[in-house]
């Protein structure tokens, strides 16, 4: 007798593993595997079907020894006592029947009955209609498993629909549900798929699944996978998608955050594809919208604290409370300057304040603003800001008609191409400015309520007029050239680029004659200075008014704010 404590080193337990389900279907056929276990597993004869008392002698890591009184003790896998859950031990009396022997010498036992066929027309009828049968897994032998099912068959681990060689030992010892796929009588050869009754049970299960639910329906289920874009849930056999959107009313980076695998949730079905057999789910369904308590909450012209959660290219997104979300546009974010891109100024977790400018309800949208929260600096512009006043500052930027001068903290004041250069025409303010230069300029208009304010500079720079308004006084006598002359008034140049209006009154020759006797005597004494220079000794009639005289004139009037002159002919 073999000592049966030492547990078997080659048996076809430690050599012989199943095989993959894939090497299976590629390299071996159903009857060469079946063949090769015929030959080695035959029956003792006489033994077949035949039950009797054995005597447990050793218990293995994965064996049971059977001392059966033949010269060589039986053996059982010790994984059918552990799936029933009995206790074994040496000592134990076990009911057994007889297999055959493998390899090692050992007898192969089975705790059933093994039948000799007896129905084999019932087999054939069963094979013919590809009916579903019912057998009992007795072991595990290479390739896959023997099955009972009434007489002895052989199902291939690639039919067995078990993953790996852990599930196929499960098997041993349970019934199961399955198909003939080879019969040859004369032979005894029978094989039987299991793998395919399994998925024909799953498809039709999944049809009455998917039949009975319907959408709005809450069912409950298993998060089975979690993606980036949303979670797997198994619904009582089908699949339902649980999309990133649908997890929470607030915005969730991953699901990974919020959900596990293997967790028990309940979902509302919110859309079904019967064609594709698509289920959507919906989480966050299940709980009060957050928009329903805004209009109780928020209202215009309030202050509110939140974090940013994205940036994009027309502003930032800002959180007021899971699931609320407020958005500050581009426009709304500063006074100084004009933000080009949001990003410059905000990113996802600053904290900022700002003020609620709109809320839509209907559209579920809130506008906030960013540089409200900081104060108006308009507010009081007109009391900083005066026409005529000077004021100073840095060139901020251009622009095709003229450029922009920061005057205060949000307030730029913009000064057109024509407001330049009082001596030659600009084409491009960057001719003569440059960014960041400080100028000052003079405020021409202030325009609160559009928010604008005009600037000059060519008229900080005194001109030729501007001395000589300076330099003289009303009833001063001086000299000029008549430009144009016209009905009762006529233009007169008194210097490069100082023009005057004279009013003229026009007179008889006679009474012209008599106005020319009534001189002052200042007048008459400059009048003989400049004959006797000239070398006229007889006075000269007084001369027609026309363009091109060069004449004498008393000033009338000067206004230094409006530039302009007024004169007398003389």
């Amino acid at each position: 007798m073999s000592n049966p404590s030492t547990p078997e080193p080659n048996s076809p337990k430690a050599n012989e593993a199943p095989e993959t389900n894939e090497s299976l279907e590629a390299n071996e056929s159903f009857d060469k595997i079946l063949a090769e276990y015929e030959q080695s597993h035959s029956r003792p004869a006489g033994e077949g079907g035949k039950q009797i008392e054995g005597t447990v002698v050793a218990v293995s890591a994965e064996s049971v020894f059977v001392d059966i009184g033949y010269k060589t003790e039986g053996i059982l896998p010790l994984a059918i006592f552990q799936s029933a859950g009995e206790s074994v031990e040496p000592g134990s009396k076990l009911l057994v029947s007889v297999k055959g022997r493998n390899p090692e010498g050992y007898y192969e036992l089975s705790r059933l009955k093994i039948a000799q066929p007896t129905d084999w027309s019932s087999l054939e009828r069963a094979f013919a209609d590809k009916s579903v049968i019912a057998g009992t897994v007795t072991g595990v032998v290479k390739g896959g498993l023997t099955v009972d099912v009434g007489v002895r068959a052989f199902m291939p681990g690639s039919r067995s629909g078990a993953r790996d060689a852990a599930e196929m030992e499960k098997l041993v010892g349970q019934e199961i549900r399955c198909r003939i796929i080879k019969l040859a009588i004369e032979e005894e050869d029978i094989v039987v798929d299991r793998r395919a009754v399994m998925e024909e049970e799953e498809r039709s299960t999944k049809e009455l699944r998917y039949a009975a639910i319907k959408e709005g329906d809450i069912v409950s289920g298993t998060i089975r996978s979690l993606t980036d874009y949303g979670a797997f849930v198994d619904i009582g056999g089908v699949d339902g998608l649980l999309h990133i959107s649908d997890i929470a009313w607030n915005r969730i980076n991953k699901p990974t955050d919020v959900l596990t695998q293997g967790q028990q949730i309940e979902a509302k079905v919110l859309k079904i594809d019967p064609t594709g057999h698509r289920i959507a789910l919906g989480l966050k369904q299940l709980q009060p919208h957050p928009w329903d308590a805004v209009p109780g909450k928020y209202t215009q012209g309030e202050r509110i604290r939140g974090a940013v959660t994205r940036v994009t290219d027309f502003g930032a997104f800002v959180e007021l409370e899971p699931g609320v979300e407020g958005m500050i546009h581009v426009s709304e974010m500063s006074w100084a300057k004009k933000v080009r891109k949001p990003g410059d100024l905000l990113k996802p977790g600053d904290t900022v304040d700002a003020i609620i400018l709109g809320i839509s309800l209907a559209e579920r949208r809130i506008s906030l603003g960013l540089k409200q929260a900081l104060g108006d600096p308009w507010a009081e512009i007109s009391e900083k800001l005066i026409v005529g006043s000077v004021v100073e500052g840095p060139v901020t930027s251009f622009t095709k008609f003229g450029a922009f001068v920061q005057i205060a903290e949000g307030i730029e004041g913009m000064i057109h191409v024509s407001e330049i250069s009082a001596e030659k025409r600009i084409e491009r303010p960057q001719d003569v400015l440059r960014a960041g230069e400080q100028v000052k300029a003079k405020v021409l208009e202030v325009d609160k309520e559009k928010r604008q304010v005009k600037l000059s500079l060519k008229q900080m720079v005194p001109t030729g007029l501007d001395e000589f308004i300076a330099e003289h006084k009303t009833g001063d006598i001086v000299t000029g050239r008549l430009i144009e002359v016209y009905d009762r008034s006529a233009t007169v140049e008194l210097g490069e680029g100082i023009l005057a209006t004279c009013e003229i009154t026009r007179q008889s020759p006679a009474e012209q004659a008599s106005a020319d006797t009534k001189l002052d005597l200042s007048d008459l004494s400059s009048m003989l200075k400049a004959r006797w220079k000239s070398g006229a000794a007889a006075e000269s009639k007084p001369e027609a008014i026309r363009a091109g005289q060069i004449r004498s004139f008393r000033i009338s009037k000067l206004d230094p704010d409006a530039k302009t002159i007024e004169l007398h002919l003389v």
